[in-house]
């Protein structure tokens, strides 16, 4: 039996090491990571130390890292969006096949780059859309595919970004800015993009509308300043306050509520109906204590240190604890896209960032059966209702057992097909073309809202290819 496949990860922020390392940590026989690059010393430091990485393959940047030569068969790229490009190239050209977070690029240029330059050294370049992996929409697909729907006529597909991820992730943090990320509806959108072109085929044509609506200065509150900790006077009554986020976890603690755990759903009761007893348990009671102080993410994201100290500290000197209407995003808050399919088939794609819940959901409308379906973190959940007979089945998808690495179970499936893929034990899933189409997708989306137009995304499409050529050429020469 062969051995894992040996791996170098470039970037050990909270992708690398919760999802990749995690992954390489709980199957040792089939991933094992051999050298990292991260230039964070501390994250450097305790991911080397979690997988025995010697000192002398420990590395600042990614350039030293591949400068000493092929350490492995694979690599496993997970930097900001806007620092994919250049590792993922000098990956693929030094030998490695290469597992990249998406977005592939925060531009259509490097996306199409990549692409170009994966076939031409004949390595594998596999995106992280792990959502093809999760039970849920595995069975969505299969459903499609033998024609339990009939011949399908219109699809609705909805992703439901809760109000205080979008504060996280869209308005404080690392997704905020257009120029800096890119456009939302590729960063949040490219994996329900990619789902609707694993179900329907090539997007044929495309348009959207949409804007940053709710996030601006002029919906603050009277008297609001520019950070939740000097002093708001609406503190109480604003559900983005940042302690009530970060310190009392109030947002996480109304999720594990729902949670299958039956501890994690009794210690979530407790905290939100009777914080006092609870602030009075975990003072008394160590295991209590644990329990309660979840420090994943988001939390993760603000500071190194998750103490409640380093927390606060966090809040009033960083990016997470300002005002959500006195940040420098850009990003939309609420975006449709509308799309045409092979077949005469409709798709619409609403994206906003104003959800009670966190979560995607769809209906599917054929000529002989009508999908819909809800997939949030606490209940995964598909309805067949069939034209003819009348009957509603319901198939109720169970959690994976080994979900620790997210995505209902799709991130631990897609490092398993990437690993066989590695080993030659099975194709791969899924090539890097076939990925570029949802973010040709976004990105036309993204045009066609600013535009106010309709894009053929097949002539978009060579556009993009004859640009990229060009651009190669001209460095060649």
């Amino acid at each position: 039996m062969p051995g894992p496949v040996e791996a170098i990860l470039i970037g050990a922020g909270s992708r690398g090491r919760d999802t990749y390392g995690a992954y390489a940590l709980a199957h040792p026989g089939q991933l094992r990571f051999v050298a990292v690059a991260e230039p964070q010393p501390i994250r450097r430091g305790r991911f080397a130390e979690a997988h025995g990485i010697p000192p002398a393959r420990q590395f600042e940047t990614w350039q030293d890292l591949v400068g000493t030569g092929q350490l492995a068969r694979a690599t496993v790229i997970a930097t900001q969006d806007a620092t994919h490009v250049a590792p993922t190239v000098a990956a693929l050209r030094a030998g490695y096949d290469v597992l990249l977070e998406k977005p592939m690029a925060d531009t259509l240029a490097g996306c199409v780059h990549l692409v170009r330059v994966a076939e031409g050294t004949g390595r594998l370049l596999q995106i992280s859309h792990g959502l093809r992996y999760t039970p849920f929409f595995s069975t969505v697909h299969d459903l499609i595919a033998r024609d339990r729907l009939g011949q399908v006529i219109a699809v609705e597909h909805r992703e439901n970004v809760s109000y205080w991820h979008m504060a996280h992730s869209y308005v404080r943090g690392n997704w905020r800015n257009r120029a800096s990320a890119g456009p939302m509806i590729l960063t949040k959108c490219c994996h329900d993009l990619d789902l609707l072109y694993w179900f329907l085929g090539p997007c044929e044509r495309i348009s959207s509308t949409g804007a940053l609506v709710h996030y601006r200065p002029e919906n603050a509150p009277p008297g609001a300043p520019a950070r939740c900790t000097d002093g708001c006077p609406q503190a109480d009554a604003c559900p983005w306050y940042a302690p009530r986020l970060y310190m009392d976890l109030v947002p996480l603690l109304q999720v594990a509520r729902g949670s299958q755990n039956l501890v994690e759903r009794l210690g979530a009761t407790m905290a939100l109906d009777y914080p006092t007893l609870t602030r009075l348990l975990r003072r008394l009671a160590p295991a209590a204590d644990a329990m309660l102080d979840y420090r994943g993410w988001p939390i993760s994201v603000l500071s190194e240190d998750t103490s409640p100290a380093a927390r606060w500290q966090a809040l009033e000197e960083g990016p997470y604890g300002r005002c959500v209407y006195r940040c420098d995003n850009d990003v939309v808050d609420q975006q449709v896209v509308t799309m045409a399919f092979p077949r005469g088939v409709s798709a619409v794609l609403v994206m906003h960032g104003h959800s009670h819940e966190e979560g995607r959901t769809l209906r599917i409308d054929g000529s002989r059966a009508t999908l819909r379906g809800r997939y949030t973190p606490n209940r995964q959940e598909i309805e067949l209702h069939d034209h003819h007979t009348g009957r509603v089945q319901r198939i109720r998808i169970r959690q994976p057992v080994r979900d620790a690495t997210g995505h209902g179970g799709g991130d631990a499936g897609l490092i398993d097909a990437f690993v066989a893929a590695v080993q030659g034990h099975s194709p791969p899933p899924t090539t890097a073309r076939a990925s570029l189409e949802s973010h040709l997708m976004a990105f036309a989306a993204d045009e066609a809202r600013l535009k106010r137009s309709v894009i053929d995304v097949e002539a978009y499409r060579q556009q993009a290819e004859a640009a990229a050529a060009r651009q190669d050429k001209g460095k060649t020469e």
